[in-house]
């Protein structure tokens, strides 16, 4: 699309994995961008260099999420290398991506493994949504990162599936309230998403096929085709589409 030029973007979370592809399409399309990651350095970088390879801009912050003064933390990080890189202050496009997926059903998850998903998941973009929107320029855009796991049953998830449902809560209520500043917030819901960190589960042809076949393209998802859809949702094209859940799962499950 090309139409983010002049744009200052944040993905948290994008040192790997969808995030990543997420910050390689939003530099594609012209936007400065923040690779936010946690402990990672090494893969931030990565992510950093092959936007600038491609001729976008980037810049890595770092910053620990579900913990006391995240987003303060993050946002000084965001404050001082956008200064450092001579940009406007402000923010224009943020992607609430990062998040962790610890697995057990009812009975296994423990209070702490509850409270850190929460804390990650569901606490970290509220509050980031809250110091980004002090930053935001009008006409801004909010996208956050859910799962198809809020309208699909996966016993084996359910702390993850409880923190990713009330995002899509904040979703529609934040698009209300923002409105009358041209704002959009929007979420996308991934489904089974081929990346490094979900190697195990597709170790074998088997595993491979089965998770191929829940989707009617009879594939695995690519961080492409989310980053796509995020790019869209950035852009003046989505104008008229807020407070939404965008399906991104292939048709998984129809």
């Amino acid at each position: 699309m090309g139409d983010l030029y002049g744009k200052t973007a944040l993905v948290t979370g994008s040192s790997r994995g969808i995030g990543r592809g997420i910050a390689q399409r939003l530099a594609q399309d012209g936007a400065l961008v923040a690779v936010h990651y946690g402990t990672n350095d090494i893969a931030a970088k990565e992510t950093v260099e092959s936007i600038q390879e491609a001729g976008g801009r980037a810049f890595a912050i770092a910053a620990e999420l579900g913990v006391p003064g995240d987003a303060e933390a993050l946002f000084a990080a965001f404050d001082a290398e956008l200064s450092a890189a001579g940009a406007e202050p402000g923010l224009d496009v943020l992607v609430n991506n990062a998040a962790i997926s610890l697995p057990g059903h009812i009975d296994d998850v423990t209070p702490e493994e509850f409270d850190r998903t929460i804390a990650i998941n569901t606490r970290a973009p509220f509050f980031l949504i809250q110091h980004g929107l002090r930053r935001m320029r009008d006409g801004g855009r909010i996208v956050n990162v859910s799962s198809a796991v809020t309208t699909t049953a996966f016993p084996s998830t359910i702390a993850y599936g409880v923190s990713k449902g009330a995002i899509d809560t904040l979703t529609r209520t934040l698009a209300k309230d923002v409105g009358d500043r041209g704002i959009t917030v929007n979420t996308v819901a991934p489904g089974f998403i081929e990346t490094d960190m979900n190697a195990a589960m597709r170790a074998t042809p088997e595993a491979h096929a089965a998770l191929a076949a829940i989707s009617v393209f009879n594939r695995l998802g690519r961080p492409a085709d989310v980053a796509d859809v995020v790019a869209f949702l950035a852009s003046d094209a989505s104008r008229w589409i807020t407070g939404q859940r965008i399906d991104v799962t292939g048709g998984s499950m129809l």
